[in-house]
């Protein structure tokens, strides 16, 4: 009983750092035609569940880039396609049963449209990204306990820092465009 009271102090207590408190941009992320998408395929898995696991991973890396944008920002993005690193394989192995084989020529791709606006609404950046990450063998190396789409995530967080990020703290020098802008 003891050991009991002291975890749910221990959970109340901590339940603030435990909520979701990001601060950052309202994320407004859609998909177009995810079943004509390069490169969804499941090696052991049904099609369907794939290409919600692959959805659901793809969420929470733009989740995680918006998280790290202005408060008060909002940023919607449509992908319109996606192509994985690796291909699906079926005679990789002795048994015939399919495994995604991770090859250099196989790189994964990203295409999206997107708008962010500040806080007053004005358009900070916006229109159609389509990247391709060529090295991405040479910045990560496979291992089996890789998180999963990690060349996928390294790809968007290298656009995320490299293109998105140096445009939105040029926007920030800029004054504002509005008549009144909140203070």
């Amino acid at each position: 009983m003891k050991t009991f009271l002291i975890a749910t102090l221990a959970l109340v207590l901590s339940a603030p750092v435990l909520s979701n408190t990001q601060a950052g941009a309202e994320l407004d992320l859609n998909w177009q035609e995810p079943d004509e998408f390069t490169d969804i395929r499941a090696a052991n898995d049904s099609r369907s569940r794939f290409k919600e696991r692959v959805q659901r991973n793809f969420e929470k890396f733009f989740q995680e880039m918006a998280s790290e944008l202005p408060e008060g920002y909002s940023w919607q993005v449509t992908v319109t396609d996606i192509d994985l690193a690796g291909e699906v394989d079926y005679f990789a192995t002795n048994t015939g049963q399919a495994i995604r084989v991770i090859k250099e020529i196989n790189s994964p791709a990203i295409r999206f449209n997107h708008l962010l606006r500040d806080q007053y609404g004005e358009e900070v950046v916006g229109g159609e990204e389509r990247f391709r990450d060529m090295g991405f063998m040479s910045r990560m190396a496979p291992r089996g306990n890789s998180p999963e789409f990690a060349f996928e995530r390294e790809m968007l967080q290298d656009w995320f820092k490299k293109e998105l990020q140096p445009k939105i703290t040029v926007h920030a020098s800029l004054p504002a465009k509005v008549s009144n802008p909140e203070q």
